[in-house]
């Protein structure tokens, strides 16, 4: 499962990025890596963005980034 799959109120941790080179660093400098937890907030009527909570604060990501990161 990915997390662009979740629903708002919904939330899982991170198991891996599956992506590599300036995307990758880009998604880990935000503070998502492996094993932290990510709750969806609320997703834009199209889907683009997605707003979560991670970290203890809000972020938004586009649905190609969230794409990339799988959940558990």
């Amino acid at each position: 499962m990915t997390l662009k799959e979740l629903k708002p109120g919904q939330q899982g941790t991170v198991t891996s990025i599956g992506t590599t080179g300036p995307m990758k660093r880009r998604i880990m400098d935000m503070g998502i890596t492996p094993g932290v937890e990510i709750k969806v907030i609320k997703v834009a009527p199209l889907g683009d963005p997605i707003e979560v909570n991670v970290r203890g604060y809000e972020l938004s990501l586009r649905k190609e980034e969230a794409q990339q990161i799988q959940m558990q």
